[in-house]
């Protein structure tokens, strides 16, 4: 084979790359441009597609999950709403890796954290704004609200080219990202040619919590791996929410309670499944947190040696605390009962709450039943006879009684109301049965509020037993309880429900209804007073009423006495070695006696110190409230003064030394004076005092004539002789006249200076500057010519130039003004008195007559 067809097999197999070898700027050389050959991959070459978005290896996993926490836990973003930082996400994988800046309309960037317009124009936009991690651009629409918005993130735009950085992003990375989004939670599009984009996993969530739930599945999709399942975090969670809902929870930043209704809302959707893994004894075991479409990506399923968690149990309904939702009713025993008690709900045995399997046997929840006398006949066996709360017993009325297989007979408490109805008091007169009816008419079911119906429904057997009187004052209580939980953050859906569970566990604790003696004062005295263990108002029994978590200010207080305690034992360990254990003991107990007695002596003198610096703050209180009356009244007998005085320009008298139209003549003069040294900015040569006063008083002959024309077209306006009946409001109003045209005139007069000075030579070097400095830009580099980068250099240099404008307007107005202070002397106004001669000569001819003009 020649040389030549040597050289062409060569060409024809060999891949050739371009290489740019730079020249550093310095040596004032350019960049050169070469190829070099790159060896031919052996084989086939294979056709690579794009594959399925969820379908992301373990690195992109890992870099793009680094990049999103990099972003959620930027600095501005602490307390920022789930709305705000999804959108921050949102614009981060929307970002073009050439320019950095995202062009986006407020609608779509609503549509794609599922909020309306109007709500991200007024609470996400703002709040991008103020957290400094989005730089934004907006436009205005016709209620001052963003609809165009131009955005940059600012922390990927500062880890450009910083090697190890999160945010560092390829372009291909970028692309990944945005996939990923958009199969995630795109809202889905129609285009002109009829093609439709249909909406991601989540994109038809919209409304309330629609952006949390799509961070949410966002987050565990980043998590998930091949098989679909999210790692779940370790360690001791709340035993009434799960491991996935904690672990939810952990990733939004949120509370256990709040991740498990996330969860249950993605679960509805289909979107995660808690999954359990079978066991050949029926067993809990450890559950498992599935992305179902990530799995379904990869090309995985759901196992067959797992099973839903969610599924109805076989057994009692109330053994998984998943399954039992809501309160539990009283099943109708259709045998005979054979043991009694509650439902067992902390079991040691299980260590997963949402794996609270039922291995025990279905014993029906019994209450004991409480049947009224008057209606059940009185006969024994029937129901709880006796005195007040306690059931009559065989060793009262041994001469006969329900009990003691007697004749049937009336209640004892209707016997001793009609007695006390019938007979006569003391003092020999009848006495009013008015307690003794409201003792009567007791009710039955519980109140109509449904509030309350849902707070006392756990204690409704108790409330049978009940008079009237004491079911007025339970209710009593109980609503005011209510409204105390109201008033703790709690939601008032939510502060009802908060006393019915309170009910229930002092039930719980008593042993159960059967067990309280005396329903009224259990229910004002134990059952609906709140416990609270530490200083919080918000906790209940250790319980946060707002959260339903433990609280933590009580386990500080338990660590503390506990911490107390053992550092008490150690000193006594030291002090006395060799003790035996009871006197070791003694001695521990009366040193913790005397410890509390001086902390109550401690408590009792800030108490103490407490009242009297209330004292004390009352008095000065009192004391600050009286020297504000006296202020008051010496400011009211000034202002009364100052009414008084006549107008310092034209005499009127009672005008507090300045008349309506002489202070808008000042205002005028001033504005006047302003609008002469604008306009001297760009039409005056700044260093020769004639020409500044020349265009000075150019444009003040300018607005007097203007002045003229208005106030002449206001009095042809005016009937005749209108204006004689008020001299004084005339020539007010045509003072406002005055007034109102001298500040039309200096906003023009503004306008065209900083248009005049816009075009000077500063200002033109200014905008050149600027526009080759963005030509410049790395990502301009490339083509520097294009539309693009011309459009942004405009942009820049038109700014730099009305940049410039403003800095040379303020410069020269305060030149102007040191000038003008310098070589003007303030001239007197000549008293009104003095010009009272003046004014009375004058004679008053058909020009003259009528209004004075000033």
């Amino acid at each position: 084979m020649s040389a030549g067809a040597a050289s062409a097999a060569v060409l024809d197999h060999e891949v050739w790359e371009v290489v740019d070898n730079s020249v550093d700027d310095v040596t004032g050389g350019g960049s050169r441009r070469r190829l070099r050959s790159v060896p031919a991959q052996a084989g086939p070459v294979p056709k690579r597609a794009a594959g399925h978005p969820l379908s992301l290896s373990r690195d992109a996993r890992a870099r793009l999950g680094g990049a999103v926490r990099a972003l959620l836990d930027a600095d501005g973003l602490d307390g920022a709403s789930d709305a705000v930082r999804l959108a921050v996400l949102v614009l981060a994988s929307r970002t073009p890796w050439e320019t950095g800046v995202v062009a986006i309309r407020t609608s779509e960037l609503g549509r794609w954290i599922g909020a309306s317009a109007s709500y991200t124009a007024s609470e996400v936009v703002p709040a991008l704004k103020r957290s400094g991690v989005v730089s934004v651009d907006a436009s205005e629409g016709e209620f001052r609200e963003s609809t165009g918005l131009e955005c940059k993130v600012l922390p990927l735009w500062a880890a450009q080219d910083v090697v190890g950085h999160p945010l560092n992003l390829t372009k291909k990375e970028y692309a990944t990202l945005q996939r990923l989004l958009e199969a995630v939670m795109a809202p889905g599009w129609k285009h002109r040619d009829g093609r439709v984009t249909p909406a991601g996993l989540i994109g038809t969530r919209t409304g309330r919590g629609a952006a949390t739930d799509r961070l949410a599945l966002l987050l565990l999709v980043l998590e998930a791996r091949e098989t679909g399942q999210v790692r779940q975090i370790g360690g001791t969670v709340d035993s009434r929410r799960g491991r996935a809902a904690a672990t939810v929870a952990r990733l939004l930043g949120c509370t256990a309670s709040a991740g498990e209704r996330v969860l249950e809302r993605l679960e509805d959707r289909e979107l995660v499944l808690r999954v359990r893994l079978r066991t050949s004894s029926g067993l809990a075991n450890r559950s498992r947190l599935m992305v179902l479409s990530v799995a379904a990506a990869h090309g995985c399923t759901v196992a067959g040696d797992i099973r839903e968690d969610r599924a109805q149990a076989p057994e009692p309904d109330f053994s998984d605390p998943d399954v039992a939702a809501g309160p539990v009713e009283t099943p109708r025993a259709e045998t005979d009962l054979q043991v009694s008690g509650i439902p067992v709900t902390d079991v040691t045995g299980v260590s997963d709450p949402d794996g609270a399997a039922a291995l025990h046997t279905d014993h029906p929840h019994l209450g004991t039943p409480v049947v009224d006398l008057s209606l059940a006949g009185g006969f024994a066996g029937e129901g709880r006879g006796g005195f007040g709360d306690l059931p009559e017993r065989a060793c009262v009325r041994e001469d006969g009684g329900p009990l003691r297989g007697g004749k049937p007979k009336k209640p004892p408490v209707d016997q001793r109301v009609e007695q006390r109805t019938d007979g006569a008091d003391d003092g020999g007169q009848l006495r009013a049965g008015g307690w003794e009816k409201a003792q009567q008419q007791k009710r039955v079911a519980l109140p109509a509020d449904s509030h309350l119906r849902v707070a006392l429904r756990p204690v409704s057997p108790l409330w049978g037993r009940l008079s009237g009187w004491q079911q007025d004052q339970v209710e009593a209580a109980a609503k005011a309880e209510v409204a105390q939980l109201t008033g703790l953050d709690v939601g008032p859906e939510s502060a009802p429900q908060l006393l019915a569970d309170r009910l229930t566990r002092r039930l719980t604790e008593t042993g159960g209804e059967a067990m309280v003696a005396k329903p009224f004062g259990w229910l004002r005295g134990r059952g609906l007073v709140r416990r609270p263990s530490c200083p919080d108002r918000r906790c209940d029994d250790g319980i946060r009423l707002d959260t339903g978590e433990s609280c933590e200010s009580c386990a500080n207080v338990v660590h503390i006495h506990r911490a107390r305690r053992a550092q008490m034992r150690a000193d006594i360990d030291r002090e006395l070695p060799g003790l035996a254990g009871g006197e070791r003991r003694r001695i521990l107990e009366k040193r913790l006696r005397e410890r509390v007695a001086t902390q109550a002596e401690n408590f009792a003198r800030d108490q103490e110190q407490v009242r009297v610096e209330r004292a004390r703050r009352e008095a000065a209180r009192a004391e600050a409230a009286e020297q504000a009356e006296h202020e008051r009244r010496v400011a009211a007998a000034a202002e009364a003064v100052r009414q008084a005085l006549a107008c310092e320009d034209c005499g009127r008298g009672r005008a507090a030394g300045l008349c309506e139209a002489c202070g808008y003549r000042r205002r005028t003069e001033t504005m006047t004076v302003e609008t002469g040294l604008l306009a001297a900015t760009w039409a005056a040569v700044l260093d020769d005092r004639d020409d500044i006063d020349a265009v000075i008083a150019g444009v003040r002959a300018s607005l007097e004539a203007d002045i003229k024309h208005t106030q002449r077209e206001f009095l042809e306006s005016v009937e005749p002789g209108e204006l004689d009946t008020d001299p004084v409001g005339a020539a007010s109003v045509l003072a406002f006249a005055a007034l109102q045209t001298v500040e039309a005139a200096l906003s023009d007069y503004r306008s065209n200076a900083l248009e005049r000075l816009g075009r000077t030579a500063e200002a033109e070097a200014e905008a050149r500057r600027a526009f080759r400095t963005e030509q410049n830009r790395r990502w301009f580099r490339h083509n520097p010519n294009g539309a693009d980068a011309i459009a942004a250099a405009t942009k820049a240099a038109d700014t730099a130039r009305e940049r410039t404008a403003e800095y040379l307007l303020t410069t020269r107005l305060e030149q102007l003004r040191e000038q003008t202070a310098a070589r003007t002397e303030q001239v007197p106004v000549a008293p009104w008195t003095g010009r009272l001669h003046e004014l009375a000569t004058r004679p008053l001819d058909t020009d003259t007559a009528g209004p004075v003009i000033a």
